[in-house]
């Protein structure tokens, strides 16, 4: 069945009138990984883990003077997940990963609907998770607005299941859907100016989460986030930061008060092939009473990419805890003109203090190389994290039941050939 839809998908695309421009694009990226303490503190009697996933996406781009159409389907595929000669998908990972229509409605504004990635600024919010095989969408419309070096974008999103066929007519708009922020409604401003060497950008947010009195739907409980990102660039110099607010209630009406995220990064290139990194973070934690929290949390943004790639932090996990205070340095050097070497180094702490008045959670070693290849690129990371007292209380599991060695290492292959 799945064949059939893409062969179909691409007869129509071809068929289309040469008036507009065509593009066909694919992506075939296998992954490999050893798990042996990623995202979680491995116990000494567990073996460690070792597989290989593979993301499969195809592209169809459609241009004409009204309108761009974009769609993207994808299959993440875990190696051996079907027994031979399975007539169906095991996973059944197959998924229309975007399916958008961007229509101008006159000069400098537009109107995007549908299935898309929303992404800004580092991603720190919002992010397209491209790390993650499955990625991270939004069924969405967006009103953008782009002049000069002013963009501004409106975004609202309805969010509704079908799990009753006629539910959505006689039985209201209840949305079952729960877990990793699922929203029933968004509505959010983005605004971004830029100058010579300085950008800002301003995004205000509020997320409903649906209510529910008993079984019967009750409303949306009010998530707002409120922030700025600031990037300066001149030079051999860069300097970014984030200042973000949240407050509201969250999923199952948990009052959030006074729950924040500041960031500062500073990058210094010291010659054409050395560029180093020093910055910190700090993300506020759960202090307050039961019923509430002043714990903030990152939302829909790409976590893999901060507080280190060992994703112990705000990756499905560290919601409503004790903060984190992110100190880190790194060093990305150029191998030749095809290969370079991230090497980074991240010093963790609670933002607040755990039970035991321990904060000190620990270190994590973070190496990346990259390197083209004709036509593909190879990646390949390895991490090690070095947990103190603090991390195994947070992650509850004594220092003597832990491994004693807490790592991980990938390698990923990418290929995005380009048909038309």
């Amino acid at each position: 069945m799945k064949l059939k839809i893409t062969i179909f998908a691409v007869l129509a695309f071809a068929s289309i009138s040469s008036f507009a421009q065509f593009s066909l694009e694919g992506e075939l990226r296998p992954r490999t990984e050893y798990r042996h303490g990623f995202g979680n503190l491995i116990p000494d009697d567990t073996d460690a883990g070792f597989g290989i996933s593979t993301r499969a996406r195809l592209k169809f781009g459609y241009k004409t003077e009204g309108y761009n159409l974009f769609v993207s389907l994808q299959d993440v595929m875990v190696w051996g997940e079907n027994r031979q000669i399975l007539p169906f998908d095991q996973n059944n990972s197959f998924a229309v990963f975007q399916a958008w229509a961007d229509v101008k409605l006159g000069e400098n504004w537009s109107t995007k609907l549908g299935r898309q990635v929303i992404a800004y600024d580092d991603q720190r919010i919002f992010g397209g998770l491209d790390w993650a095989q499955q990625g991270r969408n939004h069924d969405a419309a967006l009103i953008k607005y782009s002049k000069d070096k002013f963009k501004l974008d409106v975004g609202l999103a309805f969010n509704q299941d079908y799990s009753n066929p006629t539910g959505f007519i006689s039985q209201g708009t209840a949305y079952n859907t729960t877990g990793f922020f699922s929203y029933k409604t968004m509505q959010y401003l983005y605004m971004k100016k830029s100058w010579e060497s300085f950008t800002g950008s301003l995004l205000l947010l509020n997320n409903g989460f649906q209510k529910f009195d008993g079984d019967v739907a009750d409303g949306t409980s009010n998530l707002q986030t409120i922030g700025s990102h600031l990037n300066y660039k001149k030079g051999k110099l860069g300097l970014a930061g984030n200042v973000f607010l949240q407050a509201g209630k969250r999923q199952g009406e948990v009052d959030v008060k006074g729950a924040y995220l500041a960031s500062l990064d500073m990058t210094y290139k010291t010659s054409d092939k050395v560029t180093l990194g020093l910055g910190a973070e700090i993300i506020s934690g759960n202090d307050a009473d039961a019923g509430e929290t002043s714990a903030f949390f990152p939302l829909y943004g790409t976590n893999h990419k901060f507080n280190g790639f060992m994703d112990y932090f705000y990756v499905g996990n560290h919601a409503n805890s004790v903060g984190l205070f992110d100190v880190h340095a790194s060093a990305n050097f150029k191998l030749g003109d095809k290969s370079g070497l991230l090497v980074k180094v991240l010093n963790f702490s609670g933002e607040q203090e755990l039970d035991s008045g321990e904060k000190s959670l620990g270190t994590e070693l973070d190496l990346v190389f990259s390197t083209k290849l004709k036509g593909a690129a190879l990646k390949i990371g390895y991490s090690q994290m070095f947990a103190t007292d603090g991390m195994y209380e947070l992650k509850g599991i004594t220092e003597d039941a832990a491994a004693n060695g807490q790592n991980w290492a990938w390698a990923m292959l990418v290929i995005k050939p380009k048909f038309l």
